[in-house]
């Protein structure tokens, strides 16, 4: 299936229509298997989206959310992905909604691996919506170019890995690439001309799986619908 660009006006535009349409494909996953799966990604880009997205009318009971990968840091760090969610999107209605932490008081993201795997045992899989950002080295989730787990965490049967990025601070636990290959739906939210191009240029470089940039083996993975919600 190929890859569908919506393009945006303004960040405000992007916000409510991206909103708008995971509530639409959470309200649908309700009504047909009775309960419904959301995974997002943290940092900056998303909270007006998180913000819009609370607002919607949904049986928020039934909605399970987790986040699609984690800085080691405590939920209440300011690097915390798990402090942005609770901040932006379990507000107003979607505060009903069920989220599952991807962090625990282990040392390490390592040791906490199997911890995490069993309290995400009820996570209805596959995911019903999964929301990808990118960074501009080209990492997507904590898939990161040139991470001594990356190449495991691109084939693990696991639900989860934990990544030591080679820059970027603070280890992580993040959904292994199979796992988001498999969402029913996956959606790259990304901002800005130089993301843009980016993503652009992975999806068409002409390297080795290995050589390339995790958004595009990512993408290259996925077989149901995929899209990219985009605004300058």
């Amino acid at each position: 299936m190929s890859l569908q660009w919506h393009e945006f006006a303004s960040k405000a535009q992007l916000d409510i229509a991206l909103a708008a349409h995971i509530a639409g494909q959470l309200k649908a996953a309700i009504e047909t298997r009775g309960g419904a799966s959301l995974a997002v990604s943290g940092g900056r880009t998303p909270a007006g989206m998180f913000a819009a997205l609370s607002q919607m009318p949904l049986d928020w009971r039934r909605v399970n959310i987790t986040l699609v990968d984690e800085r080691w840091v405590q939920p209440d760090h300011a690097d915390s992905n798990e402090k942005s969610v609770r901040q932006h999107l379990l507000q107003g209605l979607a505060a009903k909604a069920n989220f599952i932490s991807l962090v625990n008081g282990a040392a390490t993201p390592h040791e906490a691996l199997p911890a995490i795997e069993a309290r995400l045992a009820i996570f209805p899989s596959p995911i019903d919506v999964l929301i990808l950002g990118m960074g501009d080295d080209g990492h997507t989730a904590s898939l990161f170019p040139d991470a001594v787990e990356l190449e495991a965490a691109c084939r693990s049967d696991a639900m989860l890995a934990a990544v030591t990025p080679p820059v970027a601070p603070h280890q992580r636990i993040t959904l292994t690439l199979p796992t988001i290959a498999n969402a029913r739906e996956v959606i790259v939210h990304i901002t800005g001309e130089g993301k843009k191009a980016l993503l652009q240029a992975a999806l068409v470089e002409d390297k080795p799986v290995q050589q390339q940039f995790p958004i595009r083996r990512v993408l290259d993975r996925v077989v149901a619908t995929k899209s990219v919600f985009w605004t300058a």
